[in-house]
């Protein structure tokens, strides 16, 4: 028993493949949609490629780029069979094509899914390569006479300016490393001296952060040094204060940042892919409708439906459809050849 039957007059057959044609089109558009979001998420992270640490964050651009790539193709060309379908002498070309180009639509459909379940699914292995990568890039702050890492000081401060932000975790992470180029110490005190001789490391590490990491909505003047010790400054209190720098550190920030952005595109790759189950639906609607007419009598009225029988039914009936159609080739080619016991 048919599944989901609709019977159709000659009338609303070629207007069914009218309307899937301008569909198909729109389709196009939605491939190039999905192209412009893969390439937009490709160049934003590579803004910031400096502070994310190598992985297959890219990965899920790669797919919406080739997705969108493939499904201006697909489209492109059932627009093509939809607007020779409104014929039914021009739909004889395509009859033992559009079961084919369904069923490998629909099982291209599933491309789209993933796509989105990147998208949603992708946070963890995000955060994870923003820590590693900050916590790299954090480190190579003072190298600005290091090629390869003098451009990072640079990085790192508009990071901080453009983000709101303050270290890996919080502000904190700068008081663990020598963020002070040495060339900029003062060797000959007392207090420098002494500091790096306890370190066991050798490092000059202090309680401040770079200018970078200051809030200008501050009521009082930047804080950057010296951030844990209350007397070092005229009224401020470390523990009951809030401190004039950034409290969130980047890492979150940019997690937030890159997970809206995913978000928002997964969002857009969802609804592409429900319009493309209803274009795909009416594409099957029109080719079952079209199976049904007599070839010598085009005006009758016939009936197109989703499922011929059950699903597992129907899935088998058409891969063997789809498997019998080179044999049928290969039949028709040997049908051709010259009868050579005919002339002896």
């Amino acid at each position: 028993m048919a599944i989901l039957k609709v019977t159709f007059t000659k009338y609303k057959r070629n207007k069914l493949a009218q309307i899937l044609w301008i569909l198909n089109w729109l389709s196009v558009v939605t491939g190039v949609i999905l192209f412009s979001l893969g390439l937009f998420l490709k160049i934003e992270i590579k803004k910031r490629i400096e502070v994310i640490a190598k992985g297959e964050i890219s990965s899920t651009s790669n797919v919406l780029i080739s997705v969108g790539l493939i499904v201006c193709v697909i489209n492109f060309l059932g627009g093509k069979i939809c607007y020779d379908c409104s014929d039914v002498h021009r739909y004889r070309r395509w009859r033992l094509v559009l079961l084919p180009y369904i069923v490998f639509a629909f099982g291209f459909t599933f491309c789209l899914l993933v796509g989105a379940f990147m998208c949603y699914t992708t946070r963890k292995e995000l955060e994870e390569s923003l820590y590693l990568g900050l916590r790299e890039a954090i480190k190579f702050y003072k190298d600005t006479d290091i090629p390869g890492c003098c451009f990072l000081k640079k990085t790192i401060d508009m990071l901080q300016i453009r983000f709101q932000c303050c270290g890996n975790n919080s502000f904190r992470d700068w008081f663990e490393i020598q963020w002070i180029s040495a060339r900029y110490l003062n060797m000959a005190s007392r207090e420098v001296v002494d500091q790096l001789k306890n370190n066991i490391d050798g490092k000059f590490l202090v309680d401040g952060v770079p200018f970078s990491c200051c809030n200008p909505s501050s009521p009082r003047p930047c804080i950057q040094y010296h951030l844990t010790n209350n007397t070092a400054h005229y009224n401020y209190d470390f523990l009951t204060e809030e401190l004039n720098v950034w409290m969130r550190g980047c890492r979150e920030a940019l997690l937030d940042h890159y997970s809206y952005i995913m978000r928002s595109i997964g969002l857009v790759v969802l609804i592409i892919w429900l319009f493309e189950l209803c274009v795909l639906t009416g594409v099957r609607y029109l080719q079952t409708s079209l199976k049904n007419v007599p070839l010598d009598e085009p005006e009758l009225d016939s009936d197109g439906w989703l499922l011929e029988n059950s699903f597992v039914e129907s899935v088998k009936s058409n891969l063997n459809f789809i498997k019998n159609l080179g044999k049928a080739d290969q039949v028709s080619n040997v049908s051709e050849l010259p009868n050579l016991n005919k002339d002896i």
